[in-house]
């Protein structure tokens, strides 16, 4: 037990913040006598140096063992520690009052794994572990952080916006994001600036940021526009990937990068940024935003929404959806080109055509009225005929994608083009197909297997010239800064919405004078193509207004 005494007058005010840390005795002679009450103290949100504090502001006698007290708020003391090998948060609470939170720690994905030293010892995702602290303080207990896991990361310097004014719906996103309390994922167009926004919210937040890119030349890319658009110093800003290892107060990373020094780094940053977001449900990358400490994330990307259904993974991770923009209502608005998108319908040449009639045949037959879905499902599972449904489905979109009747087509198109002047990107799923393409047109070629310096030069000589094709495969899509264009041709792909978006936002930029943007996309009569794109339409994906 405690005491202490107050010789002289307490006013009213310093009266009833005693009562909260301690019981009032009485008044002897001359003075108030109180005993500490650790109970009391603890659920009205004082610590053990609180108390002291207030002991000695207060000039305050006291009667009784200080160790003793201490040792009677450790009782109501939870300590957290970053385990760097296991890349989790471990929660140490006593056992006295570990009931007042197990449950709720369970609720949040607390594993508990023991009892050590009259501690129960839990194991905590890492992007849980504010709220775990919120649990912890909101049941009157409170935390012992020692590496400052929870505490404020500042940036050793007050980024600043220059040489750049954000656009209405930028500042409405940022609004929007900060509003959520610095999480959420924005969802805007290619070409509409979505990294200037993540750029202007490392300057609203003013702490240690890590940002995760889907490649290298994108890492590139942040830091040129950080640099660019902000008083940023060069040297607080460190890229890290293969080639290139620094960490700074802000650091840019790789997806492949941050899964393999996410352990090893994630105590060092209070805001996340992950461009490109719609790759993160992928079971390697999740592990980056799971084992963030970061409480501020923030997601980018053209479509965060998946066909797989997976972008629900995300929201827990990065938040939801605060903020999403068309490219039809930012072409409206003038932001992006005004745009057609025409749907070229051409037809299998007859060999082709029984082949994959015959396939389609087959493909039926094993899988008995499955969905693609289920057919996967069941796959996985080890059931054969529903592996060789998707053996026969892979074969008949090779045959599809890689059509003569296709090429044909876009050649026609890509000239017709090309003789009023166009620029031109014509876009495929197959490295054969884009060489024999960029071999007729006579353009340039951009795919995964494209050297370097050989990629940078066919970029930098298509953005000098005024005219001209270049084509691309999958490596296109994404992750590359590819000059402007007025005219896409989508000859293969995926057929999903997301890889959709991406290349139409390829040919949005603001074209002089208003010019219009034009995309063909070319498909099959009579197959899947076909029926694919009139989905899209009866859904508003092809217009995505």
């Amino acid at each position: 037990m405690v005491l202490v005494r107050a010789s002289k007058w307490l006013s009213e005010e310093d009266f009833q913040e005693l009562l909260k840390v301690a019981n009032y005795i009485g008044r002897t002679g001359g003075s108030v006598s109180f005993e500490i009450d650790v109970d009391k103290a603890v659920s009205n949100g004082y610590t053990f140096e609180d108390v002291l504090n207030l002991v000695n502001d207060l000039q305050l006698e006291v009667e009784g063992s200080i160790e003793e007290l201490k040792r009677e708020f450790d009782k109501f003391r939870v300590s957290v520690d970053y385990d760097s090998l296991s890349g989790y948060v471990l929660f140490r609470v006593p056992l006295g009052v570990v009931g007042r939170i197990k449950d709720k720690l369970r609720e949040i994905g607390a594993r508990r794994l023991g009892v050590q030293n009259g501690l129960v010892v839990y194991r905590l995702p890492p992007y849980m572990l504010h709220t775990a602290r919120m649990v912890v303080e909101a049941s009157g207990l409170s935390i012992e952080d020692r590496q400052a896991l929870t505490a404020k990361k500042e940036l050793p310097f007050k980024p600043e916006l220059v040489n750049v004014k954000l656009r209405d719906y930028q500042e409405e996103a940022l609004a929007k994001w900060l509003e959520n309390k610095g999480t959420g994922i924005i969802a805007l167009p290619t070409g509409s600036g979505k990294t200037v926004i993540g750029v202007a919210a490392i300057t609203k937040i003013s702490e240690r940021t890590l940002i995760v890119t889907y490649t290298k030349e994108q890492a590139v890319q942040w830091r040129e526009t950080i640099l660019k658009y902000t008083n940023t110093p060069s040297h607080m800003v460190g890229l890290l990937y293969s080639e290139e290892k620094r960490i700074a107060p802000i650091t840019i990373t790789t997806y492949q990068t941050g899964f393999r020094m996410i352990k090893e780094i994630a105590p060092q940053y209070s805001l996340l940024i992950v461009d490109e977001v719609h790759h993160l449900p992928a079971d390697k990358f999740r592990f980056i935003a799971v084992h963030a400490v970061a409480p501020y994330r923030m997601g980018l990307s053209a479509t965060p929404y998946r066909e797989d259904g997976r972008h629900e993974e995300l929201f827990p991770l990065l938040g939801g959806v605060v903020y999403y923009k068309t490219p039809g209502e930012l072409a409206e608005q003038g932001y992006l080109a005004r745009y057609v998108v025409y749907t070229v319908k051409t037809r299998l040449p007859p060999n082709e055509w029984k082949e994959y009639l015959e396939l389609r045949t087959v493909f039926e037959k094993y899988a008995a009225g499955r969905t693609f879905e289920q057919l996967v499902d069941d796959a996985s599972r080890g059931d054969k005929s529903a592996a060789e449904a998707l053996r026969v489905h892979s074969k008949i979109r090779g045959i599809l994608a890689k059509s003569k009747a296709k090429i044909e087509k876009a050649v026609e198109i890509a000239r017709s083009e090309l003789a009023k002047g166009g620029k031109i990107i014509v876009f495929t799923q197959y490295v054969e197909q884009a060489e024999e393409l960029a071999k007729r047109l006579n353009a340039w070629l951009l795919t995964g297997e494209t050297p370097g310096e050989e990629r940078r030069r066919a970029l930098e000589e298509f953005k000098s010239a005024k005219s001209g094709i270049l084509v691309v495969t999958t490596v296109g899509d994404e992750g590359l800064d590819i000059p402007d264009a007025n005219v896409g041709i989508i000859v293969s792909g995926t057929g999903s919405r997301r890889q959709f978006v991406q290349r139409l936002g390829r040919i949005l930029r603001p074209k002089p004078g208003g010019g219009e943007a034009r995309l063909y996309e070319i498909v099959l009569e009579k197959t899947s193509e076909e029926f694919q794109a009139r989905k899209r339409k009866s859904t508003g994906l092809s217009d995505f207004s």
